[in-house]
């Protein structure tokens, strides 16, 4: 999940942990599980590093074939 940028960090935080609970729920992860999908809830420092690491990883990939957003 994602919020606009500037978002104070006690929002973020609040967000952060209301989601957490939701989907480590047994009803949610059950659900979640059955479509394929891996629950993960990660605060937003480590959600911020993860994209971080995935832009390095696919950015130069990414321009190399010339995709652009739609």
């Amino acid at each position: 999940m994602l919020a606009p940028a500037g978002t104070p960090p006690r929002i973020l935080l609040k967000i952060q942990s209301e989601v957490a609970a939701i989907v480590r729920s047994p009803e949610v992860e059950s659900k979640m599980t059955a479509m394929g999908l891996e629950v993960v809830a990660s605060t937003p420092a480590e959600f911020t590093d993860y994209i971080r690491q995935e832009t390095a990883k696919f950015g130069p990939l990414v321009k190399k074939a010339n995709i652009k957003p739609e």
